[in-house]
């Protein structure tokens, strides 16, 4: 009776019991072998890429599997709460398509049955299963004060002991009820701590869906449950909740590995079926020559505003992360170019253990096979997008010789091996802007690209007899041979073993003639084919180009 009367003190106003709030979270109505997994950021900040790393291994295994993916925020932590969080977790997931068929939609708002989906709003669920712990005597209020702790701290750490509240240490575990009622009639503070049943000769055998097979000493630590503001520790709110949301497998950080015999415990306290657990290794990257985790104070492309200033297109950043949840991914694109990558079926078994390595050269070779895949118009709507944003100046160009810009993103798109130009769209600028007479005509000589062989001399000569020989309406096969004979006729020859025999009897290659071209065109080396950029600037700016090169 004393422990009923000791949890009635602490929850004066709570009534119910659990299997009120069991009953209240009916079973989910799913196929078999559905997964219910979850995406459950603290709102203390905005979206990093590791969230959304762990956030598509969730949503995969849920989608794939014909379950539910949904989003609940733990918010117990209010004092490092910041304003707009979730709905930057909202829009960033949604961007990097991933939406959530439950939980929390704003702020403010949710959809589905299994809320609330903020931890702050189910204060009374989590003091209704701590009340129960109580009456059973497998829970206690702990009146330590800090100073208390600290000195328990220092002893332990100075006999090499593992810190924490245990054994002799947990001073008021063996507290009576009356003695911790008389305390709180004082007004003494406290915090309320499960009484851990764990011992530590004991082990627990666990298979983790991505680590396999482990095992680890029984908890024997006190952990605490309810903070002295009413509010759960994420330990006990998660078990709690993740039960009652019927959440069948927990994919999150490998940090949270050392706390699994911590979870372990709390689930079977009170009496609830254990989850699957998979811990997702954490994103690396290359330092020198060590790897080091992805720090979100050292590195830019931590932050998922990174990808989107850059100008990634959110297939691309998602393609990657695939590639290093499954390295089978890549084989896997290689024989289904076409297929959307939701057909892909992540396997947790087949993650890397030690840790996934994050590399921007990579990301910007699998985002230029993604662009290049993309229809011409589609590459049209995503670069202005971006440069409305992040580049004005080209937005107003684009746009405004909209036509031309749409030629330009559909150069050699239409055969089996399409041009792989650029790998974000912060890229596009630097590749196109000789296009436009608004940036070439302002470039000076010293801008301007030589082929190798070719003196600026010896190229306005090619010019000056190539503008009068140039003819613009051909087929891209009778320009080529006009050009060659022209070249001829200046010296230059097509026989290229003639050429490597006598060196001298010749002035070049006729493919020198065709770089003096390309140069005068657009004062590079290095560009898509020259007879397509000539059609598609138009006859009347390509011969004012061949006399501005003569007077440079």
């Amino acid at each position: 009776m004393s422990l009923q009367q000791l949890a009635d003190l602490i929850f004066p106003d709570v009534t119910k019991t659990p299997a009120d709030y069991i009953e209240a979270y009916p079973n989910r109505n799913l196929p078999e072998g559905a997964k219910v997994t979850r995406y459950a950021p603290s709102p203390t900040g905005f979206q990093h890429i590791g969230g959304v790393f762990a956030a598509l291994v969730s949503e995969r295994i849920a989608k794939q599997s014909g379950g539910v993916f949904y989003l609940r925020i733990e918010d117990t932590d209010q004092k490092r709460e910041v304003e707009g969080a979730i709905d930057d977790t909202i829009a960033t997931m949604h961007n990097f398509g991933m939406d959530f068929d439950e939980g929390m939609t704003g702020e403010d708002t949710s959809k589905g049955i299994y809320g609330p989906y903020k931890q702050s709003e189910r204060a009374e669920i989590y003091k209704t299963f701590a009340k129960d712990l109580i009456v059973k005597g497998l829970a206690y209020p702990c009146f330590m004060t800090a100073e208390e702790l600290q000195e328990m701290r220092e002893k332990q750490i100075s006999e090499k002991l593992t810190p924490g509240c245990y054994g002799e240490y947990a001073i008021y575990r063996n507290l009576s009820a009356e003695e911790a009622m008389e305390k709180i009639k004082a007004g003494t503070p406290y915090i309320l701590r499960l009484k851990s049943p764990g011992n530590a000769e004991k082990r627990v055998e666990f298979t983790d869906l991505i680590k396999g097979e482990t095992s680890f000493p029984e908890n024997i630590q006190d952990v605490v449950i309810i903070k002295a503001d009413g509010l759960p520790t994420y330990h006990f709110a998660h078990a709690i909740d993740d039960h009652l949301m019927h959440t069948t497998t927990v994919a999150r950080g490998e940090e949270w590995l050392s706390s699994l015999p911590i979870h372990v415990q709390l689930f079977d306290v009170l009496g609830f079926e254990r989850p699957e657990y998979a811990h997702i290794p954490n994103v690396m990257k290359m330092d020198g020559e060590s790897k080091r985790k992805l720090s979100k104070r050292k590195d830019p492309e931590s932050a998922v505003s990174y990808y989107k200033e850059e100008g990634y297109p959110k297939d691309s950043v998602v393609e990657y992360l695939l590639n290093i949840i499954n390295s089978s991914y890549e084989e896997w694109r290689m024989e289904n170019p076409t297929v959307d990558y939701h057909e892909f079926p992540v396997a947790l078994d087949k993650m890397s253990k030690s840790g996934a390595l994050f590399d921007l050269v990579k990301l910007n070779d699998v985002s230029k096979d993604v662009i290049s895949k993309m229809p011409a118009d589609k590459v049209y709507e995503l670069y202005t997008a971006w440069a409305k944003e992040f580049d004005a100046e080209m937005y107003e160009l684009v746009t405004k010789h909209e036509a031309m810009t749409r030629e330009i993103f559909n150069i050699d798109k239409e055969g089996p091996k399409p041009r792989k130009d650029y790998g974000k769209w912060s890229e596009v600028k630097e590749k196109i802007c000789y296009f436009y007479d608004e940036f070439f005509s302002v470039e000076t000589a010293e801008m301007v690209e030589l082929p190798k062989n070719v003196s600026m001399e010896d190229a306005k000569a090619i010019i000056a007899a190539y503008k009068e020989a140039y003819n613009y309406d051909t087929d891209q096969e009778t320009w080529f041979n006009e050009l060659k004979e022209l070249a001829i006729t200046l010296g230059y020859t097509a026989d290229r073993k003639a050429y490597k025999k006598t060196p001298e009897a010749f002035k070049g290659m006729v493919s020198d003639v065709a770089g003096a071209v390309r140069t005068a065109i657009s004062h590079r080396t290095n560009t898509p084919d020259l007879y397509t950029i000539m059609h598609i600037i138009g006859e009347e700016a390509v011969r004012a180009r061949f006399d501005a090169f003569l007077n440079l």
